[in-house]
């Protein structure tokens, strides 16, 4: 399968769709696996549609054979492009650091190559017998970083 083409494709509707590509990935079985986002807002049924049609109309199925897969990026899944890092500012988000360090933050600021985060933490105040919660903003380089993604939290409450 030409990478280039399937590229050049998947772009060029996304572009129209107000969509950008989070990834591509060709299994050696030929299995294609496209992940989309969307600027603002949610990925949807059409936004998939498209793509998957693009691409049937790009590559003759009687010549290639492939399995296609078109989804979106989920809120379940690190981050791997800039672009999602910037949809994602001052919404809550999980930061695995190298290390094993776990933080729960806003993500404030989205640098090429670094991200901006404020997260408070209970931690002992001279001149205070109990644990006050202390706010702090850290730039972290994402070569730091082993994965960035969307907080979710459940509630209890019926």
């Amino acid at each position: 399968m030409d990478r280039k083409l399937l590229n050049e494709t998947v772009e060029k509707v996304l572009e129209s769709r107000n969509c950008f590509l989070v990834d591509i990935s060709v299994s050696s079985d030929n299995d294609v696996t496209v992940i989309i986002e969307k600027e603002s807002g949610s990925v949807d049924m059409d936004d998939c549609i498209a793509v998957n049609d693009a691409v049937l109309d790009a590559f003759d199925r009687d010549v290639e054979d492939f399995a296609l897969t078109v989804t979106s990026a989920g809120l379940d899944l690190p981050f791997k492009v800039q672009r999602q890092y910037t949809k994602a500012l001052g919404s809550a988000v999980e930061v695995l650091v190298k290390g094993g360090r776990k933080l729960i933050a806003t993500l404030v600021a989205a640098e090429e190559g670094s991200i901006t985060v404020r997260y408070s933490a209970k931690e002992a105040v001279e001149g205070s017998k109990k644990k006050q919660m202390v706010e702090h903003e850290e730039v972290l380089q994402l070569s730091d970083v082993n994965a960035v993604r969307y907080h979710i939290e459940f509630s209890d409450k019926k």
